[in-house]
């Protein structure tokens, strides 16, 4: 397992957070899709397998760039919201969600043209999901891996409105879950693994090509959106607070309140970091 030492994906990781998730996660930067489609040379055709889909937020973004998609995911949650976003955009009929975690991959699924892994790779046994993929993508294909990026600094000066106050929010989480990082029913001391590229260099893929889509943008965010937020990630599920959880949320509000008593913070975008991998022909497994 490509994983932290000592931890074991298990089916409670992302447990009630795709109620929270569209709203609570901050969007890609805008342009993400124009990107991707001048990369990859998409033209409405081809097939995508975005793997570890979540609610579908990237691959229905990227609907109108494919004949077919298909979101695949282990969450129940997410699998459900991800087919109710489907039908209120009209695109059930090119749509296919698979409740399976990346590693019970093929599942049968087929050939596919481009491979997309938004912010979840990490969360997988990377070298077998990472051969696994090759294997699905046609000769030419393109695997890419989105995140946000990292290391810029996004200071709300100069916007009308006070910033989310994330490190409180994590001091708040950490009084209530214990110093160390919780995903699902196990910790994450050392946090998510990285190193990406060697694992896809590794199993045959060329590459990356590397596309920053700038973000920066400004936005408004209420409290409740901040509370979604919170309640969309791994390290701090609903689930994780068990009986203590309305307690955290009225502190959680309460901050938020003393921050900004008219409920509105200001934030802005991450840029959007992309590497394309592709799946060279003249370079076979």
């Amino acid at each position: 397992m490509d994983m932290a030492a000592g931890w074991e994906w298990d089916d409670t990781l992302f447990l009630g957070t795709a109620t929270y998730y569209r709203r609570g996660r901050l969007p890609y930067a805008p342009g993400l899709t124009d990107v991707l489609a001048e990369v990859l040379n998409l033209n409405g055709r081809g097939r995508l397998i975005d793997v570890g889909c979540g609610p579908g937020i990237l691959a229905l973004s990227l609907a109108h760039l494919f004949s077919e998609i298909v979101g695949v995911d282990p969450d129940r949650g997410m699998i459900a919201a991800a087919t109710r976003e489907a039908a209120e955009r009209g695109v059930t009929g090119k749509a296919r969600w698979v409740r399976a975690r990346a590693e019970d991959l093929p599942a049968g699924l087929g050939t596919f043209t481009v491979a997309t892994f938004a912010q979840s790779f990490h969360w997988m046994d990377r070298d077998l999901v990472a051969a696994t993929t090759r294997d699905m993508l046609q000769p030419g294909g393109a695997l890419v891996h989105i995140s946000d990026v990292k290391t810029e600094s996004r200071t709300a000066d100069g916007l009308p409105h006070p910033a989310v106050p994330y490190a409180a929010i994590e001091e708040l989480v950490r009084h209530y879950l214990g110093p160390v990082r919780r995903a699902g029913r196990g910790l994450l001391p050392q946090g998510t693994p990285g190193g990406e590229a060697v694992v896809l260099a590794r199993a045959g893929f060329t590459g990356p090509e590397r596309h920053v889509v700038p973000g920066g943008q400004p936005l408004e965010r209420t409290a409740d959106d901040a509370v979604a937020g919170v309640f969309s990630m791994s390290l701090s599920a609903p689930h994780l607070f068990g009986p203590r959880r309305a307690a955290f949320e009225a502190d959680l509000r309460r901050l938020l309140r003393e921050v900004s008593p008219a409920d509105r913070f200001s934030e802005r975008r991450p840029s959007t970091e992309l590497f394309v991998w592709r799946n060279d022909p003249a370079e076979p497994a």
